[in-house]
């Protein structure tokens, strides 16, 4: 069985570099046998969430993305912004906020840490079933605003990816779990409040 590991090593100095809205560029000297720079983005985490219909569809919504200068493909997903917002609630805002869903059924498919090698970004992907619509008071704006929502059959979706025609992170991760998961009969999936290693 092959499992991560959480391993300190110490750092022998920290500067904060830079603190923006949501993330911050850090740099630490760190014992590695001999110190050395790392230089790093501070971020607060995310959850994102694969919303599966009856039919066995997945929403997925057009975002534009300008660091890539794209508009990707994604599932539901936001940030850990608020502060004490448990993981789940802050899912279930986000599928409210970005798709007009809530769901009855949560389990967790996948934990992720984005770019280990130059961020501390980790992700949770969960799954949501037993879906229903909701109202409520968000108001969409900037990217947000030009969104579309489209309904994908799971394998179609499984095949934009492998096509290489999805490249966003949570999207990726999640549509190939929630394949993988289906193909299990959903015996392999995590309860909503699994703990993670982030």
């Amino acid at each position: 069985m092959i499992e991560d590991v959480r391993s300190e090593r110490p750092a022998l100095s920290r500067e904060e570099i830079w603190r923006g809205r949501i993330v911050g560029i850090v740099s630490e000297l760190v014992d590695l046998g001999e110190p050395v720079v790392r230089e790093w983005v501070d971020h607060p985490g995310a959850v994102a969430v694969v919303a599966l219909d009856d039919a066995g569809r997945v929403a997925l919504l057009s975002q534009y993305r300008h660091p890539v200068h794209a508009t990707l493909w994604e599932i539901p997903a936001g940030l850990l912004d608020q502060e004490g917002e448990d993981f789940l609630a802050a899912a279930e805002r986000e599928l409210a906020e970005e798709a007009d869903l809530g769901a009855r059924r949560w389990h967790v498919l996948a934990d992720i840490f984005c770019t280990p090698g130059g961020s501390n970004e980790s992700l949770r992907v969960y799954l949501a079933t037993d879906l229903h619509a909701v109202e409520h008071s968000f108001e969409r704006v900037e990217e947000e605003a030009e969104m579309e929502l489209r309904w994908v059959p799971l394998d179609d979706a499984v095949a934009a990816v492998l096509d290489g025609r999805v490249h966003s992170p949570s999207a990726t991760v999640g549509i190939l779990a929630c394949a993988q998961a289906r193909a299990a009969g959903y015996a392999t999936l995590r309860p909503a409040d699994a703990p993670w290693f982030r």
